[in-house]
């Protein structure tokens, strides 16, 4: 039997049994469709997921201040200032392991222009915030070192905040806005992130040098950093770090030189995007046995 007679014979077959081959043939069709279909909303789940994580900063630390306990009242975390400037110039050019540290001081306050206003979350904060954010410019330039050092009123509006004052697609910069009825020169507008894990708009927010924002908006208190640092770490290649974690690559006592391991994976617990799974203890081995050395080195000072 030939090729031809046994297409023949199943044409014959599958003529006979019409609706037993439909509803074969729709079985095969609807199992295929839901294994693509399946796979697709698991892989724009998968990016969806990943963009938001790297939207907020992959390889991003939050130091906080410290917590307080007094009379009996116990605060938490942020509650009891205890990092200085000099603890973030220390980041800065002591820890090899860190790319870059920005300080950020948060306010509410009203937004102002010309024909609309806006009640949104002013940040006080350097250059390097963006960096460590990942947050590029979608209008304009960040404001500068100079800008910081010469305490000027500039401004970089979040995306919400500038389609709310200025309307959608306009082109603020070089606008003026007005916070607490102090006058600000709009010198950028940032690209969009939209929300957080936690639903919060993350545009919707206008930065403002660290000292203008000390001298005009909310004081400060004077050596203390009365908010928070965001630090971006560095691997052991002196790349940002990033990626997955293998469990492998788990550093050992050898390979974080003489800070105990038990220290280094107590450290680990305290920085939140551990929680992400997007970073490991062999990502900050370097940054952490730097934190360890300068812990003991503070702690000897401070002892009798």
């Amino acid at each position: 039997m030939n090729w031809t007679m046994t297409l023949r014979v199943a044409l014959r077959a599958l003529a006979r049994n019409k609706m037993r081959s439909f509803l074969t043939t729709l079985g095969v069709v609807i199992g295929v469709a839901a294994v693509i279909l399946s796979v697709a909303i698991g892989d724009g789940a998968k990016a969806r997921v990943e963009a938001t994580f790297a939207s907020i900063g992959s390889n991003m630390l939050i130091v906080m201040n410290g917590s307080s306990s007094g009379g009996g009242a116990m605060g938490g975390a942020g509650s009891m200032p205890s990092l200085t400037w000099d603890d973030l110039k220390a980041i800065q050019s002591e820890l090899t392991a860190v790319k870059d540290a920005a300080p950020v001081l948060r306010a509410s306050a009203q937004v102002m222009s010309e024909e609309s206003n806006w009640a949104t979350s002013i940040q006080g904060t350097t250059p390097e915030f963006l960096s460590v954010r990942s947050w590029p410019m979608s209008q304009g330039a960040c404001f500068t070192q100079a800008d910081v050092d010469g305490g000027q009123k500039a401004a970089v509006l979040g995306q919400t905040v500038s389609d709310k004052l200025f309307g959608e697609n306009a082109n603020p910069v070089g606008q003026v806005v007005r916070v607490k009825n102090i006058p600000f020169t709009v010198v950028g507008v940032l690209g969009k992130k939209g929300q957080s894990p936690f639903g919060q708009d993350m545009d919707d927010v206008v930065l403002v040098p660290v000292s203008t924002f000390q001298q005009k908006i909310q004081g400060g208190l004077k050596n203390f950093i009365q908010g928070s640092l965001v630090v971006s770490a560095l691997g052991g290649d002196g790349n940002v770090v990033g990626g997955t974690c293998d469990p492998a690559s788990e550093p050992t006592p050898d390979a974080l030189g003489a800070a105990p391991a038990p220290r280094i994976q107590e450290f680990v617990g305290l920085f939140p995007h551990g929680a992400f799974g997007s970073v490991c203890a062999a990502d900050y081995a370097p940054f952490l046995t730097d934190a360890v050395a300068t812990i003991d080195q503070a702690c000897a000072a401070l002892s009798p």
